[in-house]
């Protein structure tokens, strides 16, 4: 059962959120939507973190490729460089690529479109495709995952994100804002 910092379960109004469940949800999901040659690239930091797992669970050669939405953000004056830390790496050529994002909770929207004006920058993928482990609703604009493991309904005043402990098992925060 995933856990909050404080230790008691993720819980979105009565339904409890186990992140490592959603993630085997998430791998099967990836691999109908994969085929023989999607690649897999996270979204920072959340879907880095998926998609580094997802990759060595898949049995790919070389490094997962990772996308940051900071530079395309549509609030970068007030947020900056966050998450610096995980800049854009792809370890393959975008042109006619079939690719999979992965990112780990679907919110607004605001993230993917920044992410798909970062991964234009690299070049025109023959088709993009979205999968995240929790949508949880409250679009902005219009986007929406190929394959979500889980959807959810929280209210503005919480937020839900990924955490990773030391042996890399996921579970979910849920916090006030």
């Amino acid at each position: 059962m995933s856990t909050s910092k404080e230790g008691r379960p993720a819980v979105a109004g009565a339904l409890t959120l186990d992140a490592e469940a959603l993630y085997r949800e998430l791998s099967r999901g990836v691999q109908q939507l994969r085929g023989r040659d999607g690649r897999l690239v996270g979204i920072t930091s959340g879907g880095a973190w998926l998609a580094e797992r997802m990759h060595r669970d898949l049995g790919l050669a070389g490094d997962a490729s990772v996308i940051s939405s900071a530079m395309h953000r549509d609030d970068f004056a007030k947020r900056g460089l966050a998450g610096a830390g995980h800049q854009t790496h792809l370890t393959f050529d975008v042109n006619d690529a079939h690719i999979i994002l992965l990112d780990d909770v679907l919110y607004t929207g605001r993230t993917i479109r920044a992410v798909l004006n970062e991964l234009f920058d690299y070049g025109r993928p023959a088709s993009v495709k979205l999968a995240v482990l929790v949508d949880r609703g409250g679009r902005e604009l219009p986007v929406g995952a190929d394959f979500a493991a889980a959807r959810v309904a929280l209210p503005d005043t919480q937020s839900l994100a990924l955490a990773r402990d030391a042996a890399g098992r996921f579970s979910f925060q849920v916090e006030e804002q």
